[in-house]
């Protein structure tokens, strides 16, 4: 390992999915870092379905395994095609998907550093959607597996330390707190609001809403409906536009038809990641309602580095986001009422929000991914 932390050194990571073919949060996480890294160290990544890199990327690509194959197929793919990578003893080891690393524990170079960065307990987020005992069960034996191997942690938040503390016994002195960053060329403010609204088609003249999830239980978008239909009470004009695909997609469209709220809100569906910081330009507030398992929030800083304002729920780390900027950010509870209420106070001018120039200069100063991936590389790097 070089003496000099400014030289520049050699680091693995091994994470989920390309993020240019599969957005996602932790697969955007970890092409932000990876890319800001590359500016001064040497850098692979391993994961599924990697492209074969374009000339002059400044990157090591090493493709594990389709990832539409069979597990088994998957699982023996990893490991057969880590092997295969071009850093044999790096500096560092960087582990982002547990699934992924745990065929290749025994592959990992030793007397090398490994840190494992946790995105959130994958056992626990399949239980919240329903998933068998026996599969979540599966699930947690493979993160305690993988985690034995690590000699340290990154998490996104205190909430999340402490929950990897509880749930998998890890000592505090193994846990380094590091926030995500954001792209603060990608999510600027470069539209005035009704242009960003004309772009997308949306209506000028009414109080919208942004909140762009997955739809699945956790991220409570049923929970955002019900406070909908209780703020047009009192702001009839008020309008929900709602980004993202998934499971819940047609029990959320009879939910929005049974509380007529067809004239207040849009399913979206996917929306291309070009479009996503027009959106957050375009709302009032960006809304997140999750119900669990919320370790950072991501969505949060985008909107705000995009100068819209982003109200959320008490839950995971999102209050360790947004309440040291602007405490009124954070809703009283996760039920729908407390989330109509503060909505309403908002809306009807009840509580300021703040502007835009204070939403992105409290994204600049505090999550900028310039700042964020040197304190990580000084962890990988301990």
């Amino acid at each position: 390992m070089p003496d000099d932390a400014a030289s520049p050194s050699d680091l693995l990571f091994v994470g989920m999915e390309w993020f240019l073919n599969m957005p996602g949060g932790v697969n955007r996480y970890l092409y932000e870092l990876m890319m800001h890294l590359a500016e001064g160290d040497h850098i692979e990544v391993c994961a599924a379905g990697l492209p074969e890199p374009p000339a002059n990327f400044p990157i090591r690509l090493t493709n594990l395994a389709a990832p539409d194959s069979r597990l088994l197929r998957r699982l023996w793919d990893v490991r057969h095609n880590f092997a295969r990578r071009r850093l044999s003893h790096p500096d560092a080891i960087n582990l982002h998907f547990a699934l992924y690393s745990f065929p290749i524990l025994q592959d990992l170079p030793k007397g090398v550093p490994v840190t494992f960065t946790f995105h959130g307990p994958w056992a626990l987020e399949t239980e919240w959607e329903g998933a068998s005992r026996w599969s979540v069960q599966s699930r947690q034996w493979v993160e305690q597996q993988v985690y034995r191997r690590c000699d340290r942690f990154i998490v996104l938040s205190k909430a999340f330390g402490t929950l990897l503390h509880q749930t998998f016994d890890i000592p505090w002195d193994k846990i380094h707190i590091i926030p995500g960053g954001v792209n603060l060329t990608q999510f600027q403010i470069n539209l005035s609001r009704q242009d960003a609204r004309t772009k997308l088609g949306w209506p000028l003249d009414r109080p919208i809403l942004f909140t762009p999830r997955r739809l699945v239980h956790r991220m409570g978008i049923d929970k955002l409906l019900t406070a909908l239909e209780q703020v047009k009470q009192q702001v009839p004009e008020v309008w929900l536009a709602i980004a993202g695909k998934g499971a819940l997609q047609e029990s959320l469209a009879q939910q929005i038809r049974e509380q007529s709220l067809e004239d207040h809100v849009r399913l979206l569906g996917y929306l291309p990641d070009v479009q996503l910081p027009i959106a957050y330009q375009a709302a009032d507030l960006t809304v997140v309602p999750s119900q669990s398992l919320e370790g950072f929030g991501l969505i949060l800083v985008e909107s705000l580095a995009c100068g819209t304002p982003a109200l959320c729920t008490p839950v995971g780390g999102m209050p360790e986001v947004v309440a040291p900027f602007f405490p009124e950010l954070v809703t009283e509870s996760m039920e729908a009422g407390a989330i109509a209420d503060r909505l309403t106070q908002f809306l009807q001018g009840q509580l300021s929000l703040p502007n835009r120039d204070d939403c992105r200069g409290y994204a600049i100063r505090q999550y900028s991914w310039q700042r964020i991936s040197q304190n990580v590389r000084s962890v990988l790097l301990a």
